[in-house]
């Protein structure tokens, strides 16, 4: 990208010396150019949310994605899974989770938050569900992004626009190349799709399951994206036929997948009550290509 304009043609063109006025103001020019590739770019925001819900000011974190606003309102990030740090009494806990909280504090304290609506307005508790916007300057750092590339949060199952996704996941797999945060530590390691016995130990919990899909097969409402052949075992992602045509609309065949290696992202559960463990995909972000890494 040229930052400075070319020299004026006059200048190549001429034979006689320059005046000290016309020497200085080039110099001038060569100087404020020169300053100016200096400086580094800004980081463009990312393209997350939509209308303005609420502005206000940090009044406490609660935990990696929750916090209150001034006016006592609570606001839930959207968009990320967060490990939640022990409580009191020391039953719920997860590696990192102390790091998400102070990382989320130092996004928000001291900026003028502007939250923007998610998927959803509000989550089942009553919590503004939103992306978070921080602004301290010309451009607003969003919230998600600052723990993501930290490797302190990773993408949900549900984000509200491909494009946003798209982002996410990108600083998402840096993050995770670079072993930042909860990457490096194996809690959090991608779960491998052939072995469905590890898989199945963490039902209930948010992962990534990452192997070679096997077969893609219909049976009424449901195609049933496979990866063993025997569907009492091995794992399984399901997804309800009427989110077929979403997931074209975003470049993904279903059934195309076949042969390819993906990773799918979502809480584990268990097809069935004899079957192996399942992810059930709603939106089209839960499902990667998966190349080597």
């Amino acid at each position: 990208m040229r930052l400075c304009p070319p020299p004026p043609s006059w200048l190549s063109q001429r034979r006689g010396r320059l005046s000290f006025a016309t020497l200085a103001a080039l110099l001038t020019l060569i100087s404020a150019c020169a300053g100016a590739a200096a400086q580094p770019q800004a980081k463009a925001a990312i393209a997350c949310g939509g209308d303005e819900l609420a502005r206000g000011h940090l009044k406490s974190v609660m935990d990696g994605r929750n916090f209150l606003l001034d006016d006592g309102r609570e606001v839930r990030l959207a968009a990320v899974e967060v490990p939640i740090p022990q409580t009191s009494d020391g039953t719920a806990t997860a590696p990192d989770g102390e790091a998400a909280k102070n990382a989320l504090a130092a996004a928000l304290s001291g900026a003028e938050l502007v939250l923007l609506q998610a998927e959803f307005k509000t989550d089942r508790y009553g919590r503004l569900l939103a992306y978070v916007e921080a602004l301290r300057g010309e451009t607003p750092a969003l919230a998600q992004d600052a723990l993501i590339s930290a490797g302190l949060a990773r993408v949900s199952d549900r984000v509200g626009s491909a494009e946003c996704a798209a982002e996410l996941l990108h600083r998402e797999d840096a993050a995770r190349k670079a072993k930042l945060g909860l990457w490096g530590s194996p809690y959090y390691h991608i779960l491998q799709a052939d072995r469905p016995t590890a898989v199945l130990a963490e039902r209930g919990r948010f992962a990534l399951v990452e192997g070679a899909v096997v077969s893609v097969h219909e049976s009424g409402s449901t195609l049933y994206v496979n990866f063993g052949r025997h569907w009492s075992d091995d794992f399984t992602v399901t997804v309800r036929k009427r989110s077929e045509r979403k997931f074209a609309a975003a470049g993904l065949d279903l059934k195309g997948l076949t042969d390819r290696r993906i990773r799918v992202r979502g809480f584990i559960g268990k097809r069935g009550t004899r079957g192996g463990p399942s992810i059930e995909a709603t939106e089209p972000g839960q499902i990667e290509l998966a190349g080597p890494e």
